[in-house]
């Protein structure tokens, strides 16, 4: 497994990140497909194996027993905490009622303790704000971002879904008050959508930020057939409404590649996403082993030009979701 620098950070991370929305108590949120405890802790074994040292997470996915799943499986897999990473998240409902939600200063030194907590660890390695708060003024969110990595409770900051000049807007505030500044994005880009190739890549190799794509395989649909369904496309609304019909021809040339190559369609997907210097890490999701094989085979399968043309092609521009 290779490993990066996040951006322009000295931080050093594998070329994949294991996403960890899956191992979780299903019964305790909206993701109904999540592994059980059990079940998650051969994939975190895998990963470690495998040379994953980029672990992300965040404290609303299943009310936080995903982070609780990532903090003891490292521990019991006895993990030297210096040589992984970790990043969680801040900004979705946690309770009921005022302040159970955002990115309020109370909210963020609130919602910091609790993810340490249920991780098991004295400090986060990056701590993202998963969306952008528009009720709380950025400065007071930029400010309590950068008072907890004074109080060491965390190491470096990271940024999602956003408009490019939300993105822009905030470095630039950040660096005009003397806090720290964003190191990452945490967006929305795959095959089936590039919309971020227009503004933000670009933003972020300009500004040497990190990039750390989610949904890399599409929600699965780069990864099978376009008509074929799992369990979670069954259970997963908001996965319906990324993608649309269009995007079929996409997912055909993804398989074509992969069956010219003899590889998995993931592999080529994700060798696709790697190509592009802008990608420091996809985050992928892992319900079999051989998702994690095909991810870190992905590292080292080169695209040609034309096979990377051929993928590109069919695109036709989306609609931007998932900003909230």
């Amino acid at each position: 497994m290779d490993h990066v620098k996040l951006g322009s950070t000295g931080l050093e991370v594998s070329r994949i990140c294991l996403g960890c929305m899956t191992y979780a108590d299903a019964s305790r949120g909206n993701h109904p497909w999540a592994l059980d405890e059990q079940a998650a802790r051969p994939f975190f074994r895998q990963a470690l194996d495998a040379g994953i040292n980029f672990f992300d997470t965040a404290n609303v996915y299943s009310a936080g027993t995903s982070e609780e799943f990532l903090g003891r499986a490292l521990r019991d897999l006895g993990v030297n905490r210096d040589e992984v990473v970790i990043a969680t998240k801040v900004h979705g409902r946690m309770h009921p009622g005022p302040n159970g939600a955002g990115l309020s200063r109370k909210a963020i030194l609130s919602q910091v303790d609790h993810s340490l907590r249920r991780l098991g660890t004295d400090h986060i390695d990056l701590y993202q704000i998963h969306r952008l708060d528009h009720a709380t003024p950025m400065e007071e969110t930029l400010e309590a971002l950068h008072d907890v990595v004074k109080a060491g409770k965390v190491r470096y900051l990271g940024a999602s879904s956003m408009w490019a000049w939300q993105f822009a807007k905030a470095l630039f505030t950040a660096d005009v008050n003397g806090w720290t500044r964003f190191v990452s994005m945490q967006n929305h880009y795959n095959l089936l959508n590039r919309e971020e190739e227009r503004e933000m890549l670009p933003l972020c190799r300009d500004q040497g930020i990190g990039v750390i794509p989610w949904s890399p395989l599409a929600r699965g649909r780069l990864a099978r057939a376009w008509d074929e369904q799992t369990e979670r496309s069954r259970n997963d609304p908001f996965g319906a409404k990324l993608y649309l019909d269009e995007d079929r021809q996409i997912v055909e040339r993804v398989a074509e590649v992969a069956g010219e190559r003899g590889v998995p369609m993931a592999r080529v997907a994700l060798a696709w996403m790697l190509s592009k210097p802008a990608v420091t890490a996809p985050i992928i999701g892992a319900t079999k082993p051989h998702h994690i094989d095909d991810a870190v085979a992905a590292v080292e399968l080169s695209l040609t030009d034309q096979e990377i043309a051929r993928l590109e092609a069919p695109y036709r521009p989306h609609e931007v979701v998932g900003f909230g």
